[in-house]
C-alpha cells in the first residue's frame, strides 16, 4: 500500500487517480498507524516552501517521514515536495528543510538568461548524467523523454545526489535520489504516459 500524504498542502486527487489508474493500492492519509503500515511513502505538495515545512512540523508528519525513511522505507517527494527532502531553502528567506537530500533550493531566475519566463512552466526534456547508473524510477523512462514542470525554485549543490537534469537555458535539476529517498521536481501525474512509467517503478521498488 502506497501512502499518500495529506497535509493540506497542493491538489492530491490527482496523484491518487493516477495510482488507480496503473493499478496500485494508495490511501490519501494524514493518519501516523496508516502511514507506518504503507510500504511507500509519497510527499505531495504545491505552493510556498515555508507554509508547507510549517504544516508537516506542526502535525508531526516530519518525524513520520523521517523515522519511516530511516527503517529503508521508499519515499517520493514530488515538486514542492522534493522541494522539502533538501537541507534547507531560500525561498523568501531562508527555511529549514527535512534534510534527507544534501543542498538548497535556490530561485531559478538568476541562473537563465532575462526574457526567460519565471515559473518554468511546461513540457520538457529529461537528461540523466552521464556515468552514472540509471535510477530504478526510471525503469520505463528514456533519455530526451518529455515531462511537466511547474516551478519557480529548484534543487542547487546536489550533484551527487541528481539522477536527472532538464534543460531551460541553464541546467537544472529535475529529479533526485539519496538511496531509498528520491524527488521528482516534474509531475508524474501530468506527465502522460511517462509520468504513468516513473509511478509504476517506484511501486515496484
Amino acid at each position: 500500500m502506497i501512502a499518500i500524504i495529506d497535509y493540506g498542502v497542493g491538489n492530491i486527487f490527482s496523484l491518487y487517480s493516477s495510482f488507480k489508474f496503473i493499478g496500485a493500492d494508495a490511501v490519501l492519509t494524514s493518519d501516523v498507524e496508516e502511514i507506518r503500515r504503507a510500504d511507500k511513502i509519497i510527499l505531495p505538495g504545491v505552493g510556498a516552501f515555508a507554509d508547507a515545512a510549517e504544516k508537516l512540523r506542526q502535525t508531526g508528519l516530519d518525524k513520520i517521514v523521517l523515522e519511516e525513511t530511516a527503517k529503508g522505507k521508499p519515499l517520493l517527494g514530488i515538486c514542492l515536495g522534493m522541494q522539502l527532502l533538501f537541507e534547507k531553502s531560500y525561498e523568501y528567506g531562508e527555511h529549514e528543510g527535512l534534510g534527507l537530500i544534501k543542498g538548497s533550493v535556490k530561485p531559478i531566475q538568476p541562473v537563465v538568461p532575462e526574457g526567460y519566463k519565471i515559473p518554468h512552466i511546461g513540457w520538457n526534456e529529461l537528461h540523466f548524467p552521464k556515468g552514472k547508473e540509471k535510477s530504478p524510477i526510471f525503469k520505463y523512462t528514456n533519455e530526451k523523454d518529455f515531462v511537466y514542470f511547474v516551478h519557480s525554485f529548484y534543487g542547487a549543490d546536489c550533484e551527487e545526489q541528481t539522477i536527472a537534469t532538464t534543460e531551460y537555458s541553464a541546467e537544472l535539476t529535475a529529479a533526485v535520489q539519496n538511496g531509498n529517498v528520491y524527488g521528482t521536481q516534474f509531475h508524474p501525474e501530468k506527465s502522460g504516459s511517462v509520468g504513468m512509467g516513473i509511478l509504476r517503478a517506484f511501486c515496484e521498488l
